[in-house]
């Protein structure tokens, strides 16, 4: 389940959407793509959802400046952010001196405390030349309004755990699933005891399943180039990607 969560989180400095490389990065080997490893970027918001994302980004060489308006929160954030400031970022002056223009990637992650304080530093993000917007939005009214005022991407972590918890009492063996776009999601799986032993030429899972394996998790390690011939363990965890709900169709068919 790591993996998911740090690949949900890592979303926010991924602009290539290259998931081979990405998985290469959650085990720290290096790509030679040292401006990959040096993303900067902005996060409004310390909440829980806004520490964890911080901590998550820091955790992967990503260069974050945190910023909130409460000073307690600040200070938990200075434990491990690149810095911390206590800003007001509804004030234009204030947030002009965090330049958001040269950053590679600006959330506004604040969260049901203030509506207004979210819309506002989100627009101000835009005027300012902010490259790339992700904004948390609470509902669907909110969303629209982030949107209307230079949001590139709306953030609902409550709706997405809602549906990967959902999928994964549904489907027992889905550990998770995230969408990424048009209806394409990656997906963790258990092994099904059906696969133990079977190499991924036999078990055919694009032609059978419309899935592709871009990982395998093995003995805590992670296996980006896979060997098609290699018999699968029981221990075994399978990164796949494919359109939404086709890992669940697997998993309902041949997972028991």
């Amino acid at each position: 389940m790591d993996l998911l969560v740090n690949l949900i989180c890592r979303k926010a400095q991924c602009r290539s959407g290259d998931i081979r490389q990405e998985l290469l990065r959650s085990e720290n080997v290096k790509t030679g793509d040292e401006e990959f490893m040096s993303k900067q970027v902005l996060v409004v918001g310390l909440g829980q959802f806004g520490l964890s994302l911080v901590r998550s980004l820091e955790d992967t060489g990503v260069e974050v400046l945190a910023v909130d308006l409460r000073g307690e929160l600040v200070a938990m954030a200075a434990e491990f952010a690149t810095e911390a400031i206590r800003a007001d970022t509804t004030d234009e002056s204030a947030l002009l001196r965090l330049a958001p223009g040269s950053r590679d990637v600006c959330v506004c992650a604040i969260g049901t405390e203030s509506r207004e304080a979210s819309i506002i530093t989100t627009a101000l993000m835009s005027q300012m030349g902010a490259s790339r917007i992700l904004a948390r939005a609470t509902d669907q009214l909110h969303e629209r309004i982030l949107r209307m005022v230079g949001a590139h991407e709306i953030i609902n972590p409550e709706i997405e755990y809602g549906r990967r918890l959902a999928t994964s009492i549904a489907y027992e063996g889905v550990l998770g699933e995230y969408s990424l776009n048009e209806g394409v999601s990656i997906t963790e799986l258990k092994i099904p005891p059906a696969f133990v032993g079977k190499n991924l030429l036999e078990l055919a899972l694009p032609r059978r399943f419309g899935i592709t394996v871009v990982a395998v998790q093995r003995e805590g390690k992670t296996l980006a180039s896979v060997n098609p011939n290699e018999p699968l363990t029981a221990d075994d965890l399978l990164i796949v990607v494919g359109q939404s709900g086709r890992a669940a169709k697997l998993m309902d068919q041949v997972g028991h």
